[in-house]
């Protein structure tokens, strides 16, 4: 059938009579969940986002070819031998079938509610990219070329100014719709996922724009098992009738059987060149110029008419085919564009980083910084590059952030943020990436230490006593520093040693005084305490048995800091 190019308008959606028609055809022979439902059927908590500026795609245009229609015997259907057995239309790249199933069952795990079926997103990925142009993706599932919407000016479109800088579509004054799901750059914003675990939430990874599509499609708590949830799902994600009818075609057409196809073998929608017109898949529609009037005027010859070759007995010749959107026909060709500074990128290095250590709770002294080079070494300005915190790790930027974009400098470089520290210790990563571009990254390994102090000691000086067998009457308050400062949260650990000597055994001691536990039995040797915010430390009551002496508690903490205290148990 003859592709449409649908266009989503902010006061409504263009239908054209083709697509309208096939949608009534399989709303009545193949598709049951096709339905005339009011355009102002939508959800309506606040989560989900209105028309345009929030929503999943800002309105930018989409596909609305459909399915073949299965109401005549000459119409190709699964397992028609003249296909091969198998519909083609019905064939799924290797990479995206498994983000949608791979998203469908980390949604089942996440929010099993939700009942989100692997088709929904497969039919979505087919109205808003045509699968990714036909599958054209990297192994780990990023777009060739990134796919972008039009430039949402408000020209046939809904007007959204820019909201990412240009880091995600490369336009600085408007946004345009993203990857193989279509986000525009604020929805991405709140609904990136990671969705092949590879530290990054990139919208032209059908992995992660699947995952991301999911969660979109599945807030408000809706149930797609249910007519109402899903509909309000769908319009969620575009806010049109015919948008809604589209997608519930795909989905029970995908529903009745696909199969497996090897990635970039998959059909382009049949509405243009997808690949002209620049990196944009869905270029913006160019209208079907309108036909000319006759002169008058008889020509030395007639002209064969259309269909006609112009001969007896001919062959007829197809009819011309109008203009298609984007382009793809014999005008003068658009002249090759300036690179942008993300283009111009042809590597990232290393701008100087140091160490990247810190105590818990700390920021971190050293900051990340890169440099972007072109192909010659020269330093690009104004690129941008993204820096993310990777691994099992609460470490963040300034503001709770785990990433953040940031463009580069007249010397082409960038420098990430001050980290700060949470409480979990061990290493994660920094990683610095072009954002746009799947160029290598720099990872930067990062360490969280123990909270630690360099001095310890004893806040009074009062002789610590007891008679055998009692208890004593004041107990031991130290204090932690750090630098000069108050060392916080810092681990201790308080033992009851036989010698003041350091060097000596600091086994505990087998007899002498002693704190108790939980129970009330004696214990020489406690673990796991903290000083407070101020660097604080006071120990628990001490007790002492029969035998009389002098005796020695040793108190050290994270980071080396010791106080030995004397105590004495004599008979009064």
């Amino acid at each position: 059938m003859a592709a449409v190019f649908g266009r989503r308008l902010r006061r409504g959606a263009v239908t054209t009579a083709v697509a309208a028609a096939a949608v009534a055809a399989l709303a009545a022979s193949q598709a049951p969940g096709v339905t005339n439902t009011p355009r102002d059927e939508r959800a309506t908590s606040e989560s989900t986002p209105p028309p345009a500026e929030d929503s999943a795609t800002g309105n930018s245009p989409y596909y609305t070819d459909l399915p073949p229609l299965n109401t005549t015997p000459s119409n190709p259907v699964i397992g028609d031998p003249a296909t091969g057995g198998r519909d083609p239309e019905a064939g799924l790249p290797a990479t995206l079938l498994d983000a949608y199933k791979k998203a469908e069952a980390s949604l089942a795990e996440s929010k099993p509610g939700c009942r989100l079926p692997w088709e929904l997103l497969a039919a979505i990925g087919k109205v808003e990219s045509g699968q990714a142009r036909g599958g054209r993706v990297t192994k780990d599932g990023t777009t060739l070329t990134p796919i972008l919407g039009p430039v949402l000016d408000g020209n046939g479109f809904a007007k959204i100014t820019d909201t990412d800088d240009g880091a995600y579509d490369g336009d600085s004054t408007h946004d345009r719709a993203v990857g193989p799901m279509q986000f525009i750059p604020s929805t991405w914003n709140t609904w990136a996922q990671d969705g092949n675990g590879d530290g990054k939430k990139d919208p032209n990874n059908i992995y992660d724009a699947a995952l991301a599509a999911g969660r979109y499609l599945c807030a408000d708590g809706r149930d797609l098992s249910t007519k109402p949830g899903l509909h309000a799902a769908i319009l969620s994600y575009n806010h049109s009738q015919e948008y809604l009818n589209t997608v519930l075609t795909w989905l029970e057409y995908y529903r009745k059987g696909t199969h497996e196809i090897p990635d970039g073998t998959g059909g382009l929608p049949d509405d243009g060149d997808l690949s002209g017109g620049g990196a944009s898949a869905k270029p913006t529609p160019t209208p079907t110029p309108k036909p000319t009037k006759p002169s008058g005027k008889p020509s030395g010859k007639p002209s064969p008419k259309p269909g006609d070759s112009g001969k007896p007995g001919g062959t007829p010749t197809p009819k011309p085919t109008p203009p298609k959107p984007g382009g793809g026909g014999s005008e003068t060709p658009t002249p090759n564009p300036t690179p942008t500074p993300t283009e111009s990128v042809a590597r990232l290095k290393d701008g100087g980083t140091g160490k990247l250590t810190a105590q818990a709770g700390d920021a971190f002294a050293e900051r990340v910084t890169v440099r972007a080079e072109r192909a010659s070494g020269t330093p690009v300005a104004k690129a941008k590059v993204k820096f993310a915190i990777v691994g099992d790790t609460d470490a963040r930027f300034a503001g709770g952030a785990t990433s953040v974009t940031l463009a580069t400098s007249a010397t082409g470089r960038a420098t990430a943020p001050e980290i700060k520290a949470g409480e979990k210790t061990g290493e994660f990563t920094v990683r610095a990436t072009v954002v746009g571009r799947s160029l290598p990254g720099l990872d930067y390994k990062a360490t969280v230490i123990e909270r630690q102090a360099d001095a310890l000691a004893r806040t009074g000086d009062k002789a610590l006593t007891c008679v055998p067998g009692g208890t004593f009457a004041d107990q031991v308050e130290l204090k932690a520093t750090y630098k000069g400062e108050a060392a916080d949260g810092v681990a201790a650990t308080a033992t009851f040693v036989a010698s003041a000597d350091a060097a000596a055994d600091a086994a505990a001691a087998a007899k002498g005084p002693y704190f108790k536990d939980a129970d009330g039995k004696p214990v020489r040797t406690l673990k796991g305490l903290k000083t407070d915010k101020d660097g604080a430390l006071l120990l628990p009551k001490m007790y002492a048995d029969d035998a009389a002496g002098t005796y020695f508690l040793r108190v050290t903490t994270a980071g080396g800091a010791t106080v030995t205290v004397e105590l004495k148990v004599a008979a009064a």
